[in-house]
């Protein structure tokens, strides 16, 4: 859930959730990217004595094992953002909670990687609505997430993955939803 939160009318309340194509994650697959294929040129460059790369001279280092290990890590590097940028193309994690009081549904959707469960959907009543519950765990790893209580559901997470959101902002997050559902706030 975010900051911007849209509604259509008194009665439907729409909030986006931000997936996988979030500044950090563009940032960290183009230093990845970026470093895989310097280290995938420096091996090359070792191989074949042919420099590669303008900033560097890596012909100087011997192929086994120098040339040879900058290789294969510039390989799973290049792998391993290849991974990020699919992701981040996916958005998984993504989507939207919608609430709406004049249906009586609230429909909680994401989107997962590809294949046959890419759209992940969770539809319930608002009838059966219990609470919504607040989950603040401070250290090291800190978690900020709003939940919902369901009746004969497990509680469904309302919030995005990855940064945290600051305390005041899931605090007044939290009781507004329950405010325009009408149930109680837990976990404070």
């Amino acid at each position: 859930m975010t900051a911007q939160t849209v509604t259509t009318s008194d009665r439907i309340l729409r909030q986006p959730v931000l997936g996988s194509r979030r500044f950090s994650n563009y940032f960290w697959a183009s230093v990845v990217s970026l470093g895989g294929v310097g280290f995938l040129l420096a091996g090359l460059s070792s191989y074949s004595q042919v420099n590669l790369l303008p900033f560097a001279d890596p012909t100087q280092l011997t192929f086994v094992p120098q040339g040879l290990v900058m290789g294969l890590y510039g390989g799973a590097a290049i792998l391993l953002s290849l991974y990020l940028w699919f992701v981040i193309g996916w958005d998984v994690g993504g989507g939207y909670n919608e609430f709406n009081l004049e249906t009586g549904k609230i429909n909680i959707f994401r989107w997962g990687f590809p294949g046959k469960n890419r759209r992940i959907e969770v539809t319930c009543n608002v009838n059966d609505v219990k609470s919504i519950r607040v989950d603040v765990k401070d250290g090291i790893n800190p978690k900020r997430t709003l939940y919902l209580r369901v009746k004969g559901m497990r509680d469904v997470p309302l919030t995005r993955v990855g940064q945290p959101l600051s305390l005041a902002e899931i605090e007044n997050q939290g009781a507004r939803l329950a405010r325009f559902l009408g149930v109680p706030l837990e976990g404070l």
